[in-house]
């Protein structure tokens, strides 16, 4: 990093507390904005790969013809996964350098397996593993539904470093927690070393926000308005409460974000905060010094507010308030789920339009 880039509020977060954070993103020139600002991971998943594709269309359009030129058989299903573990690959290798220098613990680009395999433990599990051959740097992300959750075990004593995503309450987060640590004492007890495994779990603070805002919408709750911005949050403070003392190797990640208390609430923690590019700029134009603020509580009269008339709010935020085969059901996980599995389709969509262009459209 450059003197100029390390007075950034980001940098210094990075530089002064335990807290870290990636992109949200594995577009090439987005990635190295963060890398540059001292972000030590990135993710992808079917909405992030569309995106980067009109980003980078003049790279990708061009290479999913070759790749179909090159696989003359193969299907547009089979085109769009090179075309997504591709990408990924790209973006493991700009993180290349953060993998070495962190001694291979940071410096992860996580993959999302195939959403439509959110009930199929196997699938995703065999997909996980191909994954991890990619680069050494890949990490792999399943959605914290019942099937997910043997899926997370299972990859995890196989090897594969995981990212529990599609989570929105306190007990989607300990029951990935506690699959990861059955899947590390597996590998461990077949010889493994876990030292430099580092999973995370993806609460969506910012989509558990939009939830209650549905809510509040569609069955008339007289909530007070500034309670919204603070569910998510409130969620998240005590899960990492409850990680800290049970004393899980899997690390808190906050995603989803809405507004600037979704980075600064969260400043100090052992956790990983993963930002779209234009949440990165606005914060390091902010000024804001990035101040240790994981330890102070929601106010409770949010939390209370919340609690009392919004029922699904206690059932993402107390640690039973939901079992595993509710997970997939949540009305944010339903919300999420329906989104990525919607997105794969459109992406494999795209590669259809790339391979056989409408003739009834003019070029």
């Amino acid at each position: 990093m450059t003197a100029a880039l390390v007075v950034s509020p980001l940098a210094r977060m990075v530089e002064t507390t335990a807290t870290d954070y990636w992109n949200d993103s594995c577009a090439v020139a987005e990635l190295a904005y963060a890398v540059e600002r001292g972000a030590t991971g990135a993710t992808s998943n079917p909405t992030i790969v569309g995106e980067v594709m009109k980003k980078e269309k003049d790279h990708w359009v061009p290479r999913v013809r070759e790749i179909a030129a090159d696989n003359p058989t193969w299907s547009e299903v089979e085109i769009t996964w090179a075309l997504i573990e591709e990408m990924g690959v790209r973006g493991a290798a700009i993180l290349a350098p953060v993998f070495e220098r962190e001694d291979r613990r940071k410096g992860r680009l996580s993959l999302q397996t195939n959403p439509a395999n959110y009930r199929d433990p196997v699938r995703m599990a065999e997909q996980a593993v191909h994954f991890a051959t990619l680069a050494p740097n890949i990490q792999v992300k399943f959605p914290t539904t019942a099937a997910g959750l043997v899926a997370i075990e299972e990859a995890t004593a196989r090897g594969v470093v995981i990212n529990a995503t599609v989570v929105f309450t306190v007990a989607q987060c300990i029951q990935a927690a506690e699959a990861v640590e059955r899947g590390l004492r597996r590998f461990e007890a077949s010889g493994g070393d876990t030292s430099r495994f580092s999973p995370v779990c993806s609460l969506m603070v910012g989509r558990l926000d939009d939830w209650m805002s549905v809510l509040v919408g569609r069955d008339d709750i007289a909530l007070d308005p500034a309670a919204v911005s603070w569910a998510g949050l409130a969620a998240f403070k005590l899960a990492y409460g409850i990680f800290g003392e049970r004393g899980y190797r899997t690390r808190l990640l906050a995603a989803a974000y809405r507004h600037r208390l979704h980075w600064t609430e969260l400043v100090g923690g052992d956790v990983v905060l993963t930002m779209p590019h234009a949440w990165q700029v606005r914060f390091n134009n902010s000024g804001i010094d990035p101040l240790p603020r994981i330890d102070i509580p929601v106010d409770q009269s949010y939390i209370d507010d919340l609690l009392l008339r919004v029922p699904d709010f206690r059932r993402a935020y107390e640690p039973d308030g939901l079992v595993p085969a509710e997970f997939e059901r949540y009305g944010a996980a339903a919300r999420t789920l329906r989104s990525f599995v919607g997105s794969y389709h459109d992406l494999v969509g795209v590669v259809r339009d790339i391979m056989l262009p409408n003739p009834d459209v003019k070029p």
